[in-house]
Parts: structure tokens; C-alpha cells; sequence
């Protein structure tokens, strides 16, 4: 198969959808694949090293788009990218679609353009296996943002997240015990941070304190827990999200004005709309601002500040579904994989994932459905 990766927005977006090495996988099985010209530069892999991998640079998105069969990018097309593709090429790409516009979905249907998104992928065990590693990245940085924020000179109540003799540590609340939220808790801890667990699922709570030995506090998700632990938290990270969907309020407007001035919030989920009521998408060069007397930290696509492990990690993730795409086609490679069928949103013209369908006000189509339709006349 042809095989193209298009270079990202440098304003937003540092990471690569392959690297060097994740190329010469796909070139060693006879795929030709297409990189544009310095899209692994943010990351630190050269052109060079995407030659010596099997690939040939390409300048310009267009020619990328045309040349290729499946296309990878990281953060979502433009509408000007998606009006280069035709029918029945193949998007893999983070998509975000609840929340996106409603032009991308409408010229995504309209162009019927095969499309993947990463961050509904999922393994053999129900996990979202590429959004994970993106998590743990996010949920490392989380706490590095936090107690950079934390400075007098940024905002912040001029503490240390960690204790010192006779200073009490920061008091960090954790809204979320999954992959964000348990990496961020390692990380809180292992700086010396007091940290206070929050989520609905009492299994996942249990988990925590198992994991961590009891180090930690844990509180069950409802309004008068989360209340009460904002008012003595010096940090809080969001990291709520519900598969495909628009991350709920979990924190209104008045818990915020009740948090401690100089106190920060880390809205992780900003990326599927917030969790937090205050939150508002921001910019790597304008990460922050304040409001209520509280520091927002609410930068879509964390990972991206760290792009070269970023990449690798997103390259040993996404790999096993392009090789299998590469070698099946897509119709073979969702029928036989149920958790890559999951990530298939857009197919045939049609909206298969009934959570953005529900965001977007679409009607749903079944993809096992639709693949039947495809392949019966091939068995005949």
C-alpha cells in the first residue's frame, strides 16, 4: 500500500505519526510510504533518517494526500487537507469529533473518507490502547506544569509541591482514577505531594489504594466530596473522559471561586471540551491565564510538548493496526480486530460511532452492518 504522513502545524502540534523506525516496518512488508519534508522535525528525526528508514520526502500536503492510500496525521485535519482526499482513502488521525466542528464530520460524510481515530482505538482488553500511552505522557506533565505554575512568579501560591521539615507538602486533588489520573498520582506522590483521589467507580478506588499502599486518599465522585476537597486543594487535575464523548462539568464555576487564590488547575480533558465549567482551550505559547484567582493550565494535546517521546510512544502504539491495515485492507483489518473497529467513526459516508453520532445530532450506522453490505458480493 502507499502510505503517507503529512506534517503537522508547528504553532499546535510537534509530534510525528511514525517514526523513523515505525517506517521501515511498513517499507520492510513492500509498502511505499510518503513523509512531508521536515514533519519529523519538532521531534528531532530528520528527513535523513526517514530516507535511510525506506521513505521518500514529499513537499507539499497535497502531493502527500494524493499519492497515498493511507493517510496519518496526529492532531485533526484541516478542512482544506480533507478537501485534498478522495473517496475511499483512508484517514488515521486523533479526531476528537464531539467536539470538533461540525464542518470537519460534514466534509469527512460528504467526501467518504475512511476515517480512524486514535482515541477511540481499543486492545483485546477493552483499553484505549493509543490514547493510553498519550495519557501516561499527559499525567507525567501534569504535575511538572503544576509545579511550575505553583510559582510566585507565574500565578501561582509560591509553594513547593513536596514537604519540607516543619512545611506541610501541596495538597493535590485528582479528579479521575484512570491512566492520567493514576500516572499523575505516581508522579504527585514521588515529588512529595499530600494527594486526594476522586472518582465514581469504587473498583477503580480500590485499585488506587492498592497500587499506592494506602499513601493515598480517595473520595467517591459526588458534588459535596468534590466541593470540599477543592477548598483545601492547592492542585487540581482533570482528567475525566468518557470514550467518544464531551467530558461533563464536574467542577462548576462556583467550586473554582471557592479554591484557594494562587491555587492551579490542570484541565486534561480539554481536549474532549474540559471538565472543569472555567476551562477554555489555550495555546502552547499562551498556556495559561487566571480566573477567579485561580491559574488555568488547559493546553489540548499535552504530549505534544514532548515530542520525541511522544512520538515513539505513539509509534509503538499505532504500528500493529497500520501493519494490519497495510496487509488486509481496511475492510479485512476491522472485521478481524473488534477494538480497531471500534475506532472507526466515519465509513462509507456514514457516521459508525454512536457517541459522536449523539454529540453531532447523526444517525448512526452499524459498521458490522455496512462491512457485510461490502463483502458479500466478494464471496459471490
Amino acid at each position: 500500500m502507499e502510505i503517507g504522513i503529512l506534517k503537522e502545524d508547528e504553532r499546535v502540534e510537534h509530534r510525528a505519526a511514525l517514526s523513523p523506525a515505525g517506517v521501515q516496518s511498513l517499507t520492510g512488508m513492500g509498502n511505499a510510504v510518503y513523509v512531508q519534508k521536515h514533519a519529523g522535525l519538532k521531534a528531532m528525526f530528520t528527513d535523513e533518517e526517514y530516507e535511510n528508514a525506506g521513505a521518500t520526502i514529499v513537499y507539499s500536503p497535497e502531493e502527500i494526500i494524493n499519492r497515498s492510500q493511507i493517510v496519518l496525521k496526529v492532531s485533526p485535519p484541516t478542512i482544506g487537507e480533507l478537501e485534498e482526499f478522495e473517496k475511499g482513502q483512508l484517514l488515521f488521525s486523533f479526531l476528537h469529533l464531539a467536539v470538533s466542528q461540525e464542518k470537519l464530520m460534514k466534509t469527512l460524510l460528504q467526501k467518504n473518507i475512511a476515517a480512524v481515530s486514535y482515541e477511540l482505538i481499543e486492545n483485546s482488553r477493552g483499553e484505549l490502547s493509543v490514547l493510553q500511552v498519550m495519557s501516561e505522557i499527559a499525567g507525567h506533565l501534569s504535575m511538572q506544569v503544576a509545579a511550575h505554575y505553583l510559582q510566585v512568579k507565574e500565578g501561582g501560591r509560591g509553594i513547593l509541591l513536596g514537604s519540607l521539615p516543619g512545611v506541610p507538602p501541596a495538597s493535590v486533588v485528582v479528579l479521575g482514577a484512570g491512566t492520567v489520573g493514576r500516572t499523575a498520582s505516581r508522579v504527585a506522590l514521588g515529588m512529595g505531594a499530600s494527594v486526594t483521589v476522586i472518582d465514581h467507580d469504587l473498583s477503580r478506588l480500590r485499585d488506587i489504594e492498592n497500587l499506592f499502599q494506602w499513601r493515598v486518599s480517595t473520595a467517591v465522585a459526588t458534588h459535596a466530596n468534590i466541593r470540599r476537597s477543592l477548598r483545601h486543594a492547592d492542585v487540581l487535575i482533570g482528567s475525566i473522559l468518557l470514550k467518544g464523548e464531551k467530558a461533563p462539568h464536574v467542577v462548576s464555576e462556583a467550586m473554582v471561586k471557592e479554591m484557594k487564590v494562587g491555587s492551579v488547575i490542570i484541565d486534561v480533558s480539554i481536549d474532549q471540551g474540559g471538565c472543569v465549567e472555567t476551562s477554555r482551550p489555550t495555546h502552547p505559547d499562551d498556556p495559561a491565564f487566571v480566573r477567579h484567582g485561580v491559574v488555568h493550565y488547559c493546553v489540548p494535546n499535552m504530549a505534544s510538548s514532548v515530542p520525541r517521546t511522544a512520538t515513539i510512544a505513539l509509534t509503538n502504539a499505532l504500528l500493529p493496526y497500520i501493519r494490519d491495515v497495510a496487509e488486509l485492507g481496511i475492510q479485512r483489518a476491522i472485521q478481524s480486530d473488534p477494538g480497531l473497529a471500534k475506532g472507526v467513526c466515519v465509513f462509507e459516508g456514514n457516521c459508525t460511532s454512536p457517541p459522536i453520532a449523539k454529540a453531532l445530532n447523526l444517525q448512526s450506522q452499524d459498521l458490522g452492518r455496512l462491512l457485510r453490505t461490502m463483502l458479500e458480493p466478494m464471496k459471490n
